[in-house]
């Protein structure tokens, strides 16, 4: 049995889904434990592109049989086939659910092989309402959040109200609770509350026969995998600067995103697991608001990565790379879209953060304290030659494979998986 854990390094959009749909090509299980659809992993696989926001990007992988869903893992009969499964900690937007499975439709029997726990936590238009009006309210210091509800109903979950997905195979109490909620943020919030309960239930009613094919008790489920020596995949989402505990806070998301986190989201045996992998753009950038020091050449990289959404960013920021491996311990590390920096005469690092000419010792939890601070960079010359048709570490151009070795030094993990562009192939892997 193998467990590899796939998380993103720095504030997402590392490219994770690419990694995780290569490496579902040989395992049984891919698996998600927590965030929402406000997490967006693409992947371009046989010269077309998907986008996955709640969905396990494992389902691209084409391996699949005829499948029941199970109630317990059995690797006798399940061994050849791909499954996907959304795990508790997951904040479940069902209409989401189901608009992207049909846009998968594309791929061999999508349907038939994802599975839900019945522990995540549904997502309800009401806290998508909710969501919106809590950004209006902060105004100029808005969070940034994507407005789809998953910090309401993180907040719903922590408060104990929340509504469960085994929940909502029971009409009644289901209905007490939806009607619970909006009462309270129709006092909390007045007339700026636009939200039908009734559409909602209705909604709700006809969801609930399509969603029981996809329930399981997550806790059987996973365990039973385990037990039977599954190969697993997980696929974390959003990335440790977002963290909830440890992340740029308050400008973060709403879950964990950790290794700790995953284990949690998906009740996994720490023991069992073999390889956790840190996502790493080659450059490091920030899309939305909060904390960010190393931010003045987004505009060359946005012109330079014509692929790429890049508001903010800078080349490269290892400080946040250490902090991040001091909490989810990678053992490897995956470095994306090395080709973005192909054009660059320069490639600059931030290798530490001072105040008063001392360093820091790691990335504080004190945003004053992070905007007081002055970055130290270090510089080594670009190599100013395309890498996307590297087929091996030895193909890079010498520049590239020094600032790679850098990295590893630096950081004190090896850089396992080398990407040099968008599509699948574009992926070297070292020993």
């Amino acid at each position: 049995m193998t467990i590899t854990v796939i998380l993103g390094a720095q504030w997402g959009d590392e490219g994770k889904g690419k990694l995780t749909d290569i490496l579902t090509s040989n395992v049984q299980l891919c698996a998600r434990a927590a965030g929402g659809h406000n997490a967006g992993h693409s992947v371009v696989a046989n010269g077309q592109s998907y986008s996955f926001h709640l969905l396990p990007s494992g389902l691209v992988n084409p391996k699949w049989y005829s499948f029941n869903p199970p109630r317990q893992y059995d690797s006798e009969t399940d061994i050849s086939r791909s499954i996907n499964f959304i795990g508790s900690g997951v904040a479940f937007h069902v209409p989401s659910f189901f608009k992207e499975l049909e846009e998968l439709k594309g791929l061999p029997s999508v349907h038939d092989r994802i599975l839900v726990s019945d522990r995540v936590h549904i997502d309800l238009q009401m806290h998508v309402a909710v969501d919106g009006l809590e950004e209006k309210e902060l105004g100029e210091n808005s969070l940034g959040t994507t407005r789809r509800g998953i910090g309401p109903t993180y907040s719903s979950k922590a408060a104990r109200s929340g509504i469960r997905l085994a929940e909502v195979f029971n009409p009644k109490l289901f209905e007490s609770k939806l009607r619970r909620l909006a009462a309270g943020y129709r006092k909390r919030y007045g007339d700026l509350f636009e939200y039908d309960v009734e559409e909602e239930l209705a909604q709700f009613n006809e969801y609930r026969p399509m969603l029981a094919k996809y329930t399981v008790d997550g806790v059987s489920f996973m365990r039973s995998a385990q037990e039977n020596n599954t190969n697993i995949v997980v696929e974390g989402a959003n990335a440790l600067m977002l963290d909830i505990e440890y992340g740029s806070y308050p400008y973060v998301t709403s879950s964990n995103t950790t290794l700790a986190g995953v284990i949690g989201g998906l009740a996994l045996n720490p023991k069992n697991i073999t390889e956790t992998i840190g996502v790493v753009k080659a450059y490091t950038t920030r899309v939305g608001h909060g904390a960010f020091k190393t931010e003045d050449t987004g505009e060359s990289l946005a012109e330079n990565g014509e692929h790429l959404l890049v508001e903010d960013a800078d080349v490269d920021d290892l400080v946040v790379v250490k902090y991040s491996t001091s909490i989810n311990y990678y053992t490897a590390l995956n470095l994306t879209k090395l080709d973005v920096l192909d054009t660059f005469e320069t490639i600059k690092i931030a290798i530490a953060y001072k105040i008063d000419g001392e360093e820091l010792d790691s990335y504080p939890a004190n945003l004053d304290i992070l905007d007081e601070a002055e970055v130290v960079y270090h510089e080594m010359p670009g190599w100013q030659k395309p890498t996307t048709n590297a087929k091996s570490f030895y193909d890079l151009p010498i520049q590239a494979r020094n600032y790679i070795e850098y990295i590893e030094e630096f950081v004190g993990v090896k850089v396992k998986w080398i990407g040099t562009g968008p599509s699948r192939e574009a992926m070297i892997q070292r020993a």
